[in-house]
């Protein structure tokens, strides 16, 4: 199917509203996102379902900008592991991006309603978001935001493929990257320190997605009192730059040692020894028989019944993007200078304060932190 819009911003390749309505019904809001609205839409020619997201460019130049963003990257992607872009309209006043219609279940929920879920139903989840991952970076585009809310079932049927959705951070990397973005609990070490990074930083997300789906724990989380959402990230983007969880018992008493190795592996602290998501599609737990098939449903649903559904933890995990500042708390002990407030509204956790000069990239990191009202 042609893409409505073919030169995004050139006013006189603009489409009338008509044109979509004459296309496709609107139907149902399915969320309402930061920069977009979700809708459920049907091709009134073929009956087929997609799902659309539209973009007000009345909302500002960030929003504008995610749009233009998530279309660029999503036509250059075809992936059986990847939610693919069928049609894209620009009005005067909105972007329209129609997608394939994902009509399954987050894994969370697939995983809860299992009677059955092994490291061997963990591996076949991991190894399709490693392949599509490595698809992406082949081509040079970084993710910046792999977390379980992004990996979806294709439908409901029971063999279903695993897709990755939401592609509006994601980037073209043509020199290392500096913009910190993407979801605290699932940052790359190299992130919060506010230093250059690359690909590796999905593959860090990834080995974070695995740790959760064995165990039903997050790797990295400070149990906060109240509201105190500064303090918390404090402590855990600490915790994540010094690479400090652990396989706690019980919980990882039955996981084998094969899983634990990848999890270490796509988890290291230095991203130059970080393994690529090439290098993990070819480890035995992936590619070979290491992955146990021993039932491990109870232990992991009972976490993450305590962990994640609880309106607690939603709240602590809170995608960045929609956070309105974060700020610099004290100085480090190495002294690095506090970068200054960042009070614009900024499509990832900040834009970096400008580092002097004299400052290499490698000196010790600020840490980020919120604002300590937490509001997104």
């Amino acid at each position: 199917m042609p893409f409505g819009c073919v030169t995004l911003g050139d006013k006189k390749d603009y489409n009338h509203p008509t044109e979509v309505s004459d296309r496709y019904d609107l139907g149902q809001l399915i969320k309402t996102e930061e920069f977009c609205e979700v809708f459920r839409a049907k091709e009134k020619s073929s009956g087929k379902l997609y799902t659309c997201k539209k973009f007000l460019k009345r909302d500002g130049r960030k929003v504008r900008k995610a749009a233009k963003n998530e279309i660029n990257i999503l036509k250059m992607v075809k992936h059986h592991n990847i939610l693919q872009l069928v049609d894209v309209f620009e009005t005067k006043q909105e972007y329209f991006i129609f997608m394939e219609l994902a009509s399954g279940r987050e894994v969370f929920d697939w995983i809860l309603d299992q009677g059955y879920y092994s490291e061997k139903d963990t591996s076949n989840v991991i190894r399709q978001v490693l392949e599509a991952v490595a698809y992406l970076h082949s081509l040079c585009i970084v993710h910046r935001n792999l977390k379980l809310e992004n990996l979806l079932y294709f439908n409901r049927m029971k063999n279903s493929k695993i897709v990755i959705s939401d592609f509006h951070l994601a980037k073209v990397e043509t020199s290392l990257l500096k913009e910190p973005c993407g979801t605290p609990e699932y940052l790359a070490p190299e992130v919060v320190a506010r230093q250059r990074y690359g690909r590796p930083v999905d593959c860090w997300a990834i080995g974070v997605i695995m740790y959760i789906l064995l165990s039903g724990n997050p790797p990295f989380y400070d149990e906060m009192e109240d509201e105190d959402y500064e303090s918390h990230d404090k402590n855990l983007f600490r915790k994540i730059l010094h690479g400090d969880y652990e396989f706690d018992s019980p919980y990882w008493d039955d996981i084998s040692p094969a899983a634990k190795d990848l999890v270490t592996r796509l988890m290291e602290v230095d991203q130059d020894q970080r393994a690529t998501a090439a290098d993990a599609i070819s480890h035995e737990w992936i590619s070979g028989n290491a992955a146990s098939d021993k039932n491990i449903k109870d232990g992991v649903c009972a976490q993450i019944e305590k962990n994640f559904a609880k309106a607690k933890w939603k709240k602590a995990v809170r995608v960045t993007t929609m956070m309105k500042r974060l700020r610099a708390p004290e100085q480090t002990e190495s002294k690095t200078p506090s970068p200054s407030t960042e009070n614009e509204r900024t499509p990832g956790l900040a834009t970096p304060a400008p580092s002097p000069a004299s400052t290499p990239a490698e000196d010790t990191p600020t840490l980020l932190t919120p604002s300590p009202d937490g509001t997104g």
